[in-house]
């Protein structure tokens, strides 16, 4: 009941933000110099012209009314029409949001079973061999660029070894996940990276803690205190840190689905900036930013399960 309670009161939280969010789209798209009409027409479109298809746009009307018709239309699920490609936004974003969401979940994925065994071994061999390997690995990987590290793994394991496709996205499920290997590496070794100086950290903090010590002092089996008082408590403030980068990933898909040719919202957001298609724009950031929201909710109710002693208010 206590965590009931606790999701509604934070779901409640959430609709003041999205409110904001909404401001802030519609601001941030018209202070960008020119409008989908000029986008559409050119340089050399007569100002009657464009005055025509203005007003059939609703550009010509006065930006608070222009807002209360985006807000209007958003409380209904109504994005419009994108200018660019001619059909529902919310038709558009179906078919592109699961490249996206799959990209981010396997990378995500990545993440987990590269960062927690080697951040957990690295805090138990505190500065011994394997501690070291791991940490110059990561502060390695850390400063690679994604857009750099993408192109070397699409020319080694796509065009010289041939593991991989080297853009596209398939045709079916089996080629989709296929095609997202590469991506979903190049998206999550920066995150593992962090990830693992993180985990190392905390496992080196709580294993020196005295609650560590009494339980051992109690004759717990060390696989035990391992996984009880270890790893959960190390685990907490990585989670957190796991939380960030996921909504850091959702926007970085737009470098890793550009340079792996993959049709997500990553990419299709970088056109509609590009072609003014406000539509678009709006629709695509009002739902990373719902996203990340709902992900900072789902974080905040799983610290209740990792660590009984907290509480959620």
């Amino acid at each position: 009941m206590e965590q009931l309670n606790y999701i509604l009161k934070r779901t409640l939280q959430i609709i003041p933000v999205l409110f904001f969010v909404t401001i802030l789209i519609f601001v941030m798209m018209r202070l960008i110099p020119g409008d989908p009409a000029s986008v559409m027409l050119g340089d050399k479109a007569t100002p009657e012209l464009l005055k025509q298809v203005q007003a059939r746009m609703g550009l010509d009307k006065p930006y608070l009314v222009q807002y209360l018709i985006f807000l209007r239309n958003l409380l209904s699920f109504d994005f419009g029409n994108s200018l660019l490609y001619v059909v529902p936004v919310s038709q558009l974003l179906a078919k592109r949001i699961v490249v996206t969401l799959t990209l981010t979940i396997m990378a995500a994925i990545f993440v987990i079973v590269i960062s927690f065994p080697l951040g957990y071994l690295a805090g138990r061999k505190k500065d011994r061999l394997p501690d070291q390997i791991i940490r110059t690995s990561a502060l390695v990987a850390l400063s690679m660029p994604q857009f750099w590290l993408g192109i070397l793994c699409l020319l080694l394991f796509g065009l010289k070894l041939r593991w991989f496709p080297v853009g596209g996205w398939g045709s079916d499920w089996g080629e989709h996940l296929r095609s997202l290997v590469l991506p979903a590496f190049t998206e999550a070794l920066a995150t593992s990276a962090l990830m693992i100086r993180n985990l190392r950290n905390n496992v080196v903090d709580v294993a020196r803690s005295d609650y560590v010590d009494f339980a051992r002092s109690k004759g717990l089996k060390e696989s035990v205190v391992r996984s009880r008082h270890i790893v959960r408590n190390a685990l907490i403030s990585t989670v957190t840190l796991l939380a960030l980068r996921i909504g850091g990933m959702l926007g970085g898909a737009v470098i890793i689905e550009t340079v792996f040719a993959l049709p997500g919202v990553g990419s299709l957001m970088v056109q509609s900036v590009f072609s003014r298609d406000y539509s678009v724009v709006q629709a695509v950031v009002f739902m990373f930013a719902s996203l990340v929201l709902v992900v900072n909710l789902i974080t905040d109710v799983s610290y209740s399960f990792l660590d009984p002693r907290v509480k959620l208010e």
